[in-house]
Formats: C-alpha cells, sequence, structure tokens
C-alpha cells in the first residue's frame, strides 16, 4: 500500500503511459487531479489522505456487495463532510483508495487517456467526501472538462 502527500501545484502535464504504470505514478496522477478540482472545494479537501493499492480487499468487495474486484476503481472511506457532527468522537482520516489493477484493466478496455481516466476516478470519490449525488458529480466533471 502505498500513501501519498500531496505537493501543492503546478503540476506539469504527465507523459504518456505506454506499460503499466507502478503505484507511485497512479498516486501521481491522483495529484494531478486533486490539483485540477476547483479551489472551492480543493480548499475542503486539504487533509484527505490518497492510497494506491492494487485490488480491493475480500472484505471490501464483500461489505460493498461486489463480486468482482475488478470492477472497483475507486473506494471513498470516510465520513461526508454533511454527516460530521460536532458531536463527533474522534475518528481516522478520510481517504480515497484507487485499485491500480482495475484502473488499468479500464485503461486498457476503454483505450481512454491514463490520466483523463484517473481523474474521473479520483473526482468521484472526493464527490462522495462532499456528499454529491450523480448530477452534481457530473457536473463537476463537466466543469473539469472530464466525463465519465
Amino acid at each position: 500500500m502505498t500513501q501519498h502527500a500531496r505537493p501543492t501545484p503546478p503540476f506539469t502535464t504527465p507523459p504518456p503511459f505506454t506499460t503499466p504504470p507502478d503505484a507511485e505514478a497512479i498516486a501521481t496522477l491522483a495529484e494531478h487531479a486533486v490539483a485540477a478540482i476547483p479551489a472551492r472545494l480543493r480548499q475542503h479537501i486539504a487533509n484527505l489522505g490518497i492510497t494506491v493499492q492494487d485490488l480491493a480487499e475480500d472484505e471490501v468487495l464483500t461489505e460493498m456487495g461486489i463480486e468482482n474486484a475488478w470492477e472497483l476503481t475507486g473506494l471513498y472511506q470516510g465520513t461526508p463532510l454533511g454527516e460530521r457532527s460536532v458531536d463527533d468522537i474522534a475518528r481516522l482520516p478520510d481517504r480515497i483508495v484507487l485499485y491500480r489493477l482495475a484502473i488499468l484493466f479500464e485503461w486498457v478496455e476503454l483505450g481512454e487517456d491514463l490520466a483523463r481516466l484517473v481523474q474521473n476516478v479520483v473526482v468521484h470519490e472526493i464527490a462522495h467526501h462532499f456528499g454529491f449525488n450523480d448530477a452534481e458529480i457530473e457536473a463537476l466533471e463537466q466543469e473539469m472538462g472530464g466525463e465519465r
């Protein structure tokens, strides 16, 4: 499992990939995606961690009712902002888990640009952090120039 602190922008454009990138490269693409999120939202995710694993663990798949690990590209773990309370006890920091092999499978299957694919997964999972519904997620992706 790889976990990374987010550097601050500006970033250079990542190179196109021709071979399967490792967890470090996926994490770098995720950092680029976070940097592209509108500032009004990015200011609320400063402590949100991003972790890269190869595939979702069986326990996660069972909890989510997913039978095939290749179908889960990312997961938000935490309490959405709208569900938090001042009465909450201390909790683990929120994080996003990206599943590298599932992302790479989708990359090969769809032929999509890998940076854009990772951005879409990151945006979708960050939207869960904010408690966004599907229409709000789609609007955010459109605002950022992506689609899913």
